[in-house]
């Protein structure tokens, strides 16, 4: 069994300017192996299979409450794959069942090996290691990117999408950016909204895409993983209006992000813009608990 080709569908989101806003559900394509995730596992889990028909083993990395690690852990237990995450912060060892995350992966199959903050900074080496420790495994990098998953990136885009001037994503490791912007039409323009500060994205998003038709814009608030209270504000409001759920890392601050852009008419009237929904909702339940012991407001989820 491989992971099949899905159609997503594009909602129209109402403005009062002479702009046009489109939201395509990337979010919709499967409860737990969500968004862009889906399509950057696509190929590398696909062509493994194609090599390996037996004994197929997935290992990849991510943080307490990364998307990735759900979406790789529900993709084994889908398409019954044995995974491995390694997992940033050895504190987590003897604690992990209290986060919502891990413990959705290890209820969907999934092993962990937890290595410290320092350890985990030099990937390069725990992935030499664990190619030793396991020659047959399907080594998957953090995020999920690497050429193959760029490529998966392009069933994002169809032929309903080439209509828009502007394709818009949130940036993390840069995977999903880059594909967008490989394999859009020649007069779309590509903004990826960066949620984590890394200054190196730039050039490794070149690297990926071989293209320079993308801007990146800051919208990480000054870390990653940071949730203000502008951004739930704006994130209850968005699904009290238009009935559709962001999440608080990446689609929601991209959202806030090209609201303030359109407010300050940074696109031409008569614009067609399309963001992308990657998903990353099931991360709304851990934010919400550590909200909740901050007193302070929560993300609807109701």
């Amino acid at each position: 069994m491989k992971i099949p080709t899905i159609s997503i569908p594009i909602t129209q989101i109402p403005l009062q300017k002479n702009i046009q806003l489109f939201l395509k559900r990337e979010d919709l394509i499967h409860t737990h192996i969500s968004g862009n995730k889906y399509w950057k596992l696509f190929y590398n889990i696909n062509s493994y299979i194609d090599q390996n028909p037996a004994n197929l083993f997935i290992i990849t990395f991510g943080g307490a409450f990364s998307n990735h690690i759900a979406a790789v852990a529900a993709l084994g237990k889908e398409f019954q794959l044995k995974t491995l995450g390694i997992i940033r912060g050895d504190e987590l060892q003897d604690k992990w069942q209290e986060n919502p995350t891990l413990k959705l992966a290890h209820q969907n199959g999934m092993d962990f090996r937890f290595v410290s903050r320092e350890e985990y900074k030099n990937k390069e080496k725990l992935t030499q290691i664990l190619e030793k420790e396991f020659p047959h495994a399907l080594i998957i990098p953090e995020g999920g990117t690497n050429k193959d998953a760029v490529e998966g990136i392009k069933f994002m885009l169809t032929e309903e999408t080439k209509r828009f001037d502007y394709l818009c994503s949130a940036v993390g490791t840069g995977g999903t950016i880059a594909g967008i912007s490989k394999f859009a039409k020649e007069n779309q323009k590509i903004l990826g909204f960066k949620v984590v500060d890394d200054q190196s994205l730039y050039n490794k998003v070149s690297e990926l895409s071989t293209k320079n038709n993308f801007e990146l814009i800051e919208a990480h608030d000054g870390k990653y993983g940071k949730i203000t209270d502008e951004n739930i504000r704006f994130i209850n409001d968005f699904k009290q209006k238009y009935r559709i759920q962001l999440d608080p890392i990446y689609t929601g601050k991209m959202m806030k992000k090209l609201f303030e852009l359109i407010e300050e008419d940074y696109f031409p009237a008569g614009t067609k813009i399309l963001a992308f929904h990657t998903g990353g909702l099931q991360g709304i339940s851990g934010a919400n608990e550590l909200l909740k012991k901050q007193n302070r407001r929560l993300i609807d989820i109701n």
